[in-house]
């Protein structure tokens, strides 16, 4: 199974980044964690992107505040899928590093979820990787599965109370 990058702009967005590890941990997903910044260290950001293939990976989350420009940095370097997680500041609310993440010049896609949406950032790259691997497909569905049961108990044990 290929692995999935998580990269953070700083060790300030691990709060956060730590919810899409749990997800790929839960699903038994290989991953590998780093903190590259766009700005503060570009060449090393980018020589992980340019290698990420070659080094087994088959998407990156790219976790950033503020000015976000991480995702887009990894994307301008490699050909595999990039996530962009816009993490809440103090700034903003985190409306900054959305926009900043979500609004990428035609041809350097980022697919961006929600403000601080590490799970679902988690979800969706594993998603990438069941399109060839039937495996993380399973792990998938099972999952969906476990989720839509605790759903179903919730809904019991509300109606039981109410009734």
């Amino acid at each position: 199974m290929k692995k999935i990058g998580i990269v953070m702009g700083s060790d300030s967005d691990l709060k956060i980044a730590e919810k899409a590890i749990e997800t790929l941990q839960e699903l038994g997903v290989p991953f590998e964690v780093h903190i590259y910044s766009a700005h503060r260290t570009p060449a090393e950001a980018s020589e992980f992107a340019k290698n990420a293939r070659e080094n087994g990976f088959g998407a990156i989350i790219a976790f950033a505040g503020k000015a976000a420009h991480l995702a887009g940095a990894l994307a301008a370097n490699t050909c595999l899928p990039v996530i962009g997680v816009p993490v809440k500041s103090s700034t903003l609310d985190g409306i900054d590093a959305l926009l900043s993440t979500v609004q990428m010049p035609s041809g350097i896609p980022v697919a961006t979820v929600a403000i601080d949406g590490a799970v679902n950032a988690a979800l969706l790259s594993v998603q990438m990787l069941a399109i060839e691997d039937k495996d993380a497909a399973e792990r998938l569905q099972a999952k969906r599965d476990r989720d839509a049961q605790k759903v179903l108990e919730k809904d019991a044990a509300l109606s039981a109370k109410y009734l």
